[in-house]
């Protein structure tokens, strides 16, 4: 990017702000003002800090519902494996802000989903700190591998992102607070991936390891079918 396209898109973001608080603001006023006083999400998000990936958007919520946690890779590490933002963030949302659930949300295209699926683990020498992370979705390539093994290849992208997010809430269950809140019944824990291409959202089942759509979720749900 050169001097020039930094500037144009830094007068962008700007030119943003001012329409934020020209149109968008003032027309929820009313909803910021109480937010003013502070928070209560119902859903902690923890995605992937890809720029494409927009949770409030694809969700259609409102600022104050979603507690979000972005990383590379949507990644959650078992609890004492790296304490750190995202275990802070875990902690508070279920002890502080008593979230009600916590959505895990792989994608399409995923570069750190892509490098794990990679034969070329240089690929990632001039990253280190990106290299050492991805130690926690090292799982997920196993199980990938061993799921694909009757193709003769390599794992798609698709296929390492949905057994990721299914690796990351395993590691997820092992936070203390996360755990306790499930035994009180009081935490509802769900996987999603989400295709940037066709803005379709699957949800992914932890027993079956499959996705089924969003209509079929909604379904159970109004059936009144368990979940975690």
């Amino acid at each position: 990017m050169t001097k020039a396209d930094a500037r144009s898109s830094l007068i962008s973001l700007l030119r943003g702000v001012e329409h934020f608080n020209s149109e968008v603001f003032p027309e929820k006023k009313e909803l910021f003002s109480r937010l003013a006083e502070g928070q209560s999400p119902h859903t902690l998000l923890i995605a992937c800090a890809d720029s494409r990936v927009t949770p409030d958007l694809i969700t259609q919520q409102d600022p104050g519902n979603l507690f979000i946690v972005r990383n590379v890779g949507n990644i959650v590490p078992a609890y004492g494996e790296a304490l750190g933002g995202v275990s802070s963030a875990i902690e508070y949302g279920v002890m502080a802000l008593k979230v009600s659930h916590i959505i895990i949300c792989g994608h399409s295209n995923c570069g750190a989903m892509t490098a794990l699926c990679s034969p070329d683990p240089s690929k990632l020498d001039a990253m280190p700190t990106v290299r050492t992370w991805l130690k926690n979705a090292e799982a997920a390539r196993a199980v990938a591998g061993a799921l694909n093994s009757e193709d003769g290849g390599p794992p798609s992208v698709q296929s390492m992102s949905e057994q990721n997010v299914l690796l990351q809430i395993a590691h997820l269950r092992t936070h203390p607070s996360v755990a306790a809140a499930l035994a009180r019944e009081e935490l509802i824990i769900q996987g999603w991936f989400y295709d940037i291409g066709t803005g379709e959202v699957l949800v992914l089942d932890e027993k079956t390891r499959k996705s089924i759509s969003i209509n079929e979720a909604i379904r159970q749900l109004d059936a009144g079918v368990p979940t975690t």
